[in-house]
């Protein structure tokens, strides 16, 4: 019989869990729970697991090697298998695979299943655990991977009958991938994998307690669009649920038709054009003056897929100073006034909802005169908060708007967390969903070239770049082999400062300059390293030496790993910004406090 452990907010409960429908199986054939498990990954159509073998996946593994449709990729460590799963999977509509091994395999993977989490990524992560016999015995490498990972899944499993193997995998791909996404961790004992039954495989799936809500209340929609029609000051906001549910089309179709402002979080870049005038930049504590006040300041706020978090809102009780009406629109009813109380809630399917207000909008004639509203933001853009000095030493931000020009703002991006990721979010301008990939949630360090590895397999015609710093580049540089192995070319562009840099700024702005632990005695040699991995190195020391070493990388060394080691200002600051526990208007740019 198969553990079901409920997660909090999901809905399931073990009765009504097995009273889920299985639905015209495939024909049955005696197989064990290794074969079981391939023909499963076949079925959902997986072309890619990202994984590491070790003792408690050995009888998966071996049938790994006896097929070719499912294809593994080896990484060099647990955590960046997950990673790459997770920019797969962010990086297409598919949901990522993850395999790893009992113990420290899957307790090295679980950074990479909270990263996922947070950010509400599809995936599927199977463990491996020792016999069913010695659960509990503390065997070799054993650890109660379903436990640890309880707080940071959509769901999980423990299988302890061959019989439900099939059924339980179905079940993770569909929990992953439907209402709010997110990981599903199914945890299988070898002996089970050794095991044999007949085969079933369901063709579809229901659970009785788990239903989510696609439709909104149409009778919401009609009070939001009205809300909408009747604003002086409005504001769109969204975020990376409307690049989960690909509305990225029906977002642009609705701002367009109203011809409201609009923002996108960190996580939400690229669902709307970002060089579009209508686009404000990111809100928050990086995000530009022009948003920040025109979501402090706006009478109707439309907030979509997003979650009003304190990077975005700061402080809430100053945001809620200003009086607005709110309309949030999120597939998660969890997430509906749970920071800020919203006067119009609309539980559904982002893309349906959208849809559903495009369609209303184009039956209505009159809208009302917003151009004051759009010259007070105008007034407030014309500030040019993004704008920054240039020095002899290599300014950050200018090396990010060249990364855009060259690759014409038409690469995938991804970074790892610190300056840098704030940086490629500001000044690399995204036109199109699912180009940017970071950790949001988590603010994982070591994600980016995981990730880049990830986006690469899943869009092998395609530019694919990670933004990185010197600090964070050294939590996963083992991956550089991995990219050599399978032939990625990959272009790291590693912001090198010398320091742990947003840690840095924020000891000088609220530390007294007391630098505690952020400068990095040993910086390895970059170049020397990449190279000792088999990749190209180029160190760029002068601002004139930029443009040409990313046209070099991208166009010289267009088939081949590129290590980008771009020496910037030292002490070069992350502005506009928004100390914690402030308000939207209470903004830093540069030397300047408004």
């Amino acid at each position: 019989m198969t553990r079901v452990l409920t997660k909090k907010g999901l809905g399931l409960n073990v009765t009504s869990f097995f009273q889920s429908s299985l639905c015209k199986a495939k024909t049955m054939t005696m197989m064990t729970g290794a074969e079981i498990v391939i023909r499963c990954l076949q079925e959902e159509k997986v072309d890619y697991v990202f994984g590491y073998p070790g003792g408690s996946v050995l009888h998966i593994y071996d049938e790994l090697f006896k097929q070719d449709k499912v294809k593994h990729i080896l990484v060099r460590h647990e955590q960046a298998a997950v990673h790459a799963a997770d920019a797969y999977s962010r990086s297409t509509q598919r949901v990522g695979v993850a395999m790893v091994t009992s113990g420290p395999g899957a307790t090295n993977a679980v950074t990479g299943i909270a990263t996922a989490y947070m950010d509400s990524i599809p995936l599927v992560v199977i463990s491996g655990q020792v016999p069913t016999t010695y659960i509990g015995q503390d065997a070799f490498q054993e650890c109660d991977t379903v436990g640890i990972t309880r707080p940071c899944v959509k769901h999980n499993f423990l299988v302890k009958d061959v019989r439900d193997l099939a059924a339980t995998i179905k079940k993770a791909f569909y929990i992953a991938n439907t209402g709010r996404p997110g990981p599903v961790v199914v945890d299988v004992p070898k002996d089970i994998t050794a095991a044999k039954c007949k085969f079933e495989y369901p063709a579809e799936i229901k659970l009785r307690s788990y239903n989510p809500v696609i439709k909104g209340h149409s009778g919401q929609i009609k009070k939001a669009v009205q809300l909408l029609l009747g604003a002086k000051r409005p504001m769109i906001y969204t975020g990376g649920g409307v690049i989960l549910a690909n509305a990225a089309e029906q977002l642009t179709r609705l701002t367009r038709l109203l011809g409201f402002p609009i923002t996108n979080t960190l996580m939400g870049l690229g669902g709307y054009p970002g060089t579009d005038r209508q686009f404000l930049g990111m809100p928050g504590m990086h995000g530009t003056l022009e948003a920040n006040l025109a979501m402090q300041h706006c009478d109707v706020l439309l907030a979509v897929g997003t979650r009003f978090d304190d990077r975005v809102i700061g402080n809430p009780e100053d945001f809620a100073t200003v009086p607005r009406k709110i309309i949030h629109v999120d597939i998660d009813p969890s997430s509906i006034s749970k920071r800020v109380r919203v006067d119009v809630p609309i539980v559904g399917n982002v893309s349906d909802v959208l849809g559903e207000m495009v369609r209303l909008l184009e039956a209505e004639q009159e809208r009302k005169d917003i151009s004051d509203w759009w010259a007070e933001i105008e007034n407030w853009r014309a500030r040019q908060c993004m704008k920054y000095g240039m020095k002899d030493a290599i300014m950050p931000q200018y090396v990010i708007e060249k990364l855009w020009e060259v690759t014409r703002g038409d690469a995938i991006i991804t970074s790892d967390v610190g300056q840098h990721q704030m940086w490629a979010a500001q000044y690399y301008k995204f036109d199109k969903p699912r180009r940017w990939l970071n950790s949001g949630g988590l603010g994982t360090m070591g994600v980016g070239l995981p990730y880049a590895i990830g986006a690469a397999f899943a869009n092998p015609d395609r530019q694919v770049a990670c933004v990185t710093g010197d600090g964070s580049i050294q939590m996963c540089i083992q991956e550089l082999s991995t990219a050599k192995q399978f032939g990625l070319p990959i272009k790291i562009i590693n912001l090198n400062n010398r320091y742990l840099g947003m840690v840095r700024q924020w000891q000088e702005m609220f530390y007294s300059r007391r630098y505690s632990q952020t400068y990095m005695d040993s910086i390895p040699d970059f170049v020397k390293l990449a190279e000792a991995y088999g990749h190209v190195g180029i160190r760029v020391e002068r601002p004139e030496d930029v443009e040409p070493a990313l046209k070099r990388a991208f166009v010289d060394h267009k088939d081949d790993l590129v290590f980008l080691d771009i020496r910037t200002a030292r002490e070069a600051n992350v502005f506009p910004m928004v100390a914690a526990g402030k308000g939207l208007a209470e903004m830093v740019l540069a030397d300047e406090n408004l």
